[in-house]
């Protein structure tokens, strides 16, 4: 399968979550040692009740924001809730700079899993939508693998980066690259369907070989 005949609304969903994905993925292997070393008793308890403030709140969140999203027609909503929540997310990696101490993890942890459960169930149904028919197997490959990759390269990155030149750069590179992912996005502002949702859309007199 020629990978540049998808079309350019999957295109540019997938490049954007490689790009946001890496970014987050720069913390992934030191994200205990930043506890440790930079959070004022930070220690295994707080890294394990930061990690599962996340979790948890981003999990109970996306779905009334789900629900809330297949009720209203169009995909506009989806688009904006898609990028605001993905720019929302980026600018909170900027916080942990300044953290120093549990509550202030803890704060930035919930406000990161805002932002995700804005970004994820829009994200999710613009991609499910928009999926090529009879593709839709090697397209979650293609989106699974590419941000199974970039999480790769960026966990190794990240651990060099904060060996060697510290937290701070490190929270600004993670910011940065979801910045650019969340802008990334609006090149397909004018693919998004005004139609209502409940019908599957097949875009294939849109594919194009450039993103």
């Amino acid at each position: 399968m020629n990978i540049f005949s998808l079309n350019r609304v999957i295109k540019v969903l997938i490049f954007s979550d490689l790009i946001f994905n890496s970014a987050f993925g720069l913390l992934s292997p030191v994200f205990a040692i930043f506890i440790v070393n930079k959070i004022q008793e930070g220690d295994a308890q707080v890294a394990g009740i930061a990690v599962g403030i996340y979790w948890i709140l981003k999990s109970i969140l996306q779905i009334p924001i789900g629900n809330y999203l297949d009720k209203n027609h169009g995909e506009k909503d989806d688009f904006y809730f898609m990028v605001a929540g993905s720019l929302f997310g980026s600018l909170t990696f900027l916080g942990f700079i300044f953290a120093s101490q549990p509550w202030h993890l803890y704060a930035l942890q919930a406000l990161l899993a805002c932002g995700m459960a804005l970004a994820i169930p829009s994200w999710g149904g613009i991609f499910t939508r928009h999926m090529d028919k009879g593709r839709e197997g090697i397209i979650w490959s293609l989106e699974s693998s590419s941000i199974g990759i970039g999480a790769g390269i960026a966990g190794i990155a990240g651990g060099i980066i904060a060996k060697y030149v510290g937290f701070t750069p490190l929270f600004i590179a993670m910011s940065a690259g979801g910045i650019l992912a969340s802008c990334f996005l609006l090149l397909i502002k004018n693919q998004i369907a005004p139609r209502g949702k409940g019908e599957k859309i097949y875009p294939h007199k849109q594919h194009l070989f450039s993103v």
